[in-house]
């Protein structure tokens, strides 16, 4: 459990109706299996004992001994199974039968959760059977012993922090007040469903949809346990659709029709993180909760979750098409409204031919197109100076001449020449003021252009970019409106691949696929033969891994020794550990040396979930130290 990552499973276990100790023994044989891959939690359907079908039959007294034998039967079993299991059964106290979830580890019952919100309609009427879950826990005596009864409990390991789960059953999801909502505002960072829902046609994606709006409304992992077609087909049929789900993420699903395990892990560090950063989430108090603890041995996990080398990038392809869409638009409206506030009718950028000013101008286009103003008032404006390369230039040079929009050349060459003659540099030293004097005289250009034609100036600065303080303070860094400053330099890359395939014509989309294949680079050193010599990942890392450290560390709050495990995951074989390991301290190392320049930003749209704005978003002192962070990865 090293990390927060908690090994969990749901189980569809092969049933017979009215049959408890067959089904005890297909529980146990599933049991063994959980065990053997190496779960700590594994859950299992609604009256998984008895199969929840059983009708009239559970108003049998034969049927009720029957699944208490075989209750007995499961718990002997786990003895000798290091696993939490909660299984379903019928149970009687004071002469009431209930729908139970019994909770049991190492020989023991822990305690048992009868079901709140019963069933009653056309396709089961549970009321003809059970009674529903008493308001206040009280006490069942089950083997002769007197356990916890009731709704209201949680389940916390005593050597692994932040696991602690609770109990709902089935309908009780369903209902308009879950039992979930209570129990994670008392703690509970996973919540198990044991379910028996049957399958109709749409059903699947609604449920799908409760599951993952539950867990995303909770910031909790959500296992959900359903029957399957070992049910009775007299008048509904079960498949066996299984979810996990952790804060609006299916983690892992079931192909239906289902039976055996399905397995994933729940990450409880970063729900934890995420219900703290939450104004949202207001918790209760815990004494309203008993407690039940149990033992858990903290072990390494070997992780089976997808974990997504490019975590702003949907693995759906559906998804990434939606997302690049709502993207664009995001970044387009809030130039239209920028435009309109300010009453120009014009806009400058500095257009390079690189993939950030690039980006920028496709979303002035979109902007402009909206606002039916002529595109002729977008101005572009090119600098070339000492490391301006031929192929750059004229990609920028294309890039205007294909849109259709103004484009200003302005050699700043003899400007920054005179700047050095006036500070009294060399022009032969190329070091930090050689580079920084052109990045700041462009945006002087940009600035002074601007003002003549009474417009804005666009910044074209990404996320990876500000995360990483690759800006010049008063140079780059510096405009009237941050378009770019919450896209992270992967999702850049992609979205213009999205319009170059999807909106360009012919001749537009191969100059944006050559911006593609062009090596990213600031273009402040002189190049050698025509090409640069000045490659950004060189110096700083390859932007695939900053902004997947950028993603772990900042969105999801992982500790430094987290973010290096998930990256040997997401990507081994491409870098090696060292390369990993190397890049991921400078990356801590430049994002603490650099907020300084981030407390400046202009203001900017936020795009996604993560932005680096100091006035909404993240806020740090400048001269935090970075020590602790670079400690954890000795």
């Amino acid at each position: 459990m090293r990390d927060g990552f908690i090994p969990v499973g749901v189980a569809t276990p092969h049933l017979i109706v009215g049959d408890p100790s067959y089904n005890a023994q297909e529980t146990i044989r599933i049991m063994q299996e959980g065990v053997k891959e190496g779960l700590s939690l594994l859950v299992f359907p609604e009256l998984g004992l008895t199969a929840y079908t059983c009708q009239d039959l559970f108003l049998q007294k034969t049927l009720i001994q029957s699944a208490l034998n075989a209750l007995q039967e499961v718990v002997t079993a786990s003895a000798q199974l290091p696993l939490v299991t909660i299984v379903g059964v019928p149970l009687t106290r004071r002469g009431a039968l209930y729908n139970c979830a019994v909770v049991i580890q190492g020989g023991e019952v822990l305690a048992v959760v009868p079901k709140t919100h019963l069933f009653s309609t056309q396709e089961s009427s549970e009321v003809r059977y059970f009674a529903p879950a008493p308001p206040k826990n009280t006490t069942i005596e089950l083997f002769g012993k007197l356990l916890p009864f009731g709704t209201k409990l949680l389940f916390k390991a005593q050597e692994v922090e932040n696991f602690i789960f609770a109990v709902e059953i089935c309908n009780d999801l369903w209902g308009q007040s879950p039992p979930s909502n209570h129990h994670s505002r008392a703690g509970a960072l996973i919540i198990a469903n044991l379910s028996a829902s049957s399958e109709l046609v749409g059903k699947g994606a609604y449920r799908r949809s409760l599951v993952k709006g539950q867990s995303a409304r909770l910031f909790c992992g959500y296992l959900y346990a359903s029957a399957g077609s070992g049910e009775s087909s007299s008048e509904m049929v079960y498949l066996g659709h299984n979810l996990i789900s952790e804060n609006g993420e299916i983690l892992a699903e079931s192909k239906i029709p289902f039976e055996g395990i399905l397995k994933s892990e729940i990450d409880v560090a970063y729900l934890a993180g995420e219900r703290r950063s939450n104004d949202d989430f207001s918790p209760i108090p815990a004494e309203e909760y008993l407690t039940v603890e149990f033992s858990c041995r903290e072990r390494e996990v070997r992780l089976t979750r997808l974990i997504n080398a490019y975590p702003f990038i949907p693995v759906s392809q559906a998804q990434r098409r939606d997302n690049f869409q709502t993207a664009l638009l995001i970044q387009a409206m809030a130039l239209v409204r920028r435009v309109q506030h300010v009453g120009c009718e014009k806009v400058v950028l500095g257009l390079s031919g690189g993939l950030d000013s690039t980006l920028a101008l496709i979303v002035a286009i979109e902007a402009y197109e909206r606002l039916k103003k002529p595109l002729s008032g977008i101005i572009a404006v090119t600098m070339p100076c000492f490391g301006t390369t031929a192929t750059s230039l004229k990609l920028a040079e294309d890039l205007a001449e294909h849109f259709g929009v103004t484009l200003r050349k302005i050699d700043i060459t003899k400007a920054v020449e005179q700047h050095f003659l006036d500070i009294g540099h060399a022009k032969e030293v190329h070091d930090i003021t050689y580079e920084n004097a052109q990045a700041r005289e462009r945006t002087q250009v940009l600035m002074d252009v601007a003002n003549s034609e009474g417009a804005i100036v666009i910044g074209t600065g990404d996320l990876s970019e500000l995360a990483l303080g690759w800006a010049t303070y008063n140079g780059d860094l510096m405009s009237m409106y941050g378009l770019n400053a919450s896209v992270p330099k992967t999702l850049v890359r992609h979205l213009i691949n999205y319009y170059a395939h999807e909106r360009a014509k012919s001749t537009l989309k191969m100059t944006l696929l050559k911006v593609l294949e062009a090596p990213v680079s600031p273009e402040l050193l002189p190049p050698k033969e025509g090409e640069t010599t000045q490659k950004t990942e060189e110096v700083i890392g390859p932007y695939e891994l900053s902004d997947f450290f950028l993603f772990h560390s900042i969105r999801r709050g992982c500790q430094p020794r987290k973010v290096y495990r998930l990256a040997k995951i997401a990507f081994e074989g491409k870098y090696s550990e060292q390369e990993i390991l190397s890049w991921l301290r400078l990356f801590y190392k430049r994002f603490f040396a650099n907020q300084f320049k981030r407390s400046t930003l202009p203001e900017g749209p936020m795009i996604g979930s993560l932005s680096l704005n100091p006035r909404s978003s993240w806020k740090m002192p400048s001269d935090a130290s970075v020590k602790i962070w670079l400690d954890e990865l000795e």
